[in-house]
């Protein structure tokens, strides 16, 4: 008996409806399983619920930004790769990514074109480790 294989399963934050719709649309087309979430708090909550092969957040949300977000995932020891999104084209926040283990940093403009890119990148970097706290 052999087992189909499992989708990869990304979960996304953005704190904009249009862009969790827009994210998960070209997501699921190019064959990922997608789980949205309006805020790192939402996301945070949600981690017992299931499992991500990649987390992909907002640099710029209410409340808690995405590396605020990305250091919170790592002091839970949540390993798998997360890439970060964002709008504003700055060098410091990559810099500032990367000190909390953000390897992947994509400027919004150019989603469609280079975060599935991204995502697979990330993946095969970090050996694709699923999100499961605390280990």
């Amino acid at each position: 008996m052999t087992c189909a294989p499992s989708k990869i399963v990304v979960y996304v934050v953005d704190d904009d409806q249009g862009v969790l719709g827009s994210l998960r649309f070209l997501l699921e087309t190019d064959g990922f399983e997608v789980r949205t979430f309006r805020s790192g708090p939402a996301l945070l909550d949600s981690l017992d619920d299931g499992r991500a092969d990649c987390i992909v957040v907002d640099y710029k949300m209410p409340g808690m930004n995405g590396i605020d977000l990305a250091q919170k995932l790592r002091d839970r020891k949540v390993a798998c790769p997360v890439v970060m999104i964002t709008g504003y084209p700055d060098e410091s926040i990559s810099s500032r990514a990367a000190a909390v283990g953000v390897r992947h940093v994509v400027l919004k403009p150019h989603l469609e074109e280079s975060l599935v890119f991204h995502i697979r990148g990330a993946l095969k970097n970090d050996g694709a480790p699923l999100c499961t706290p605390g280990l």
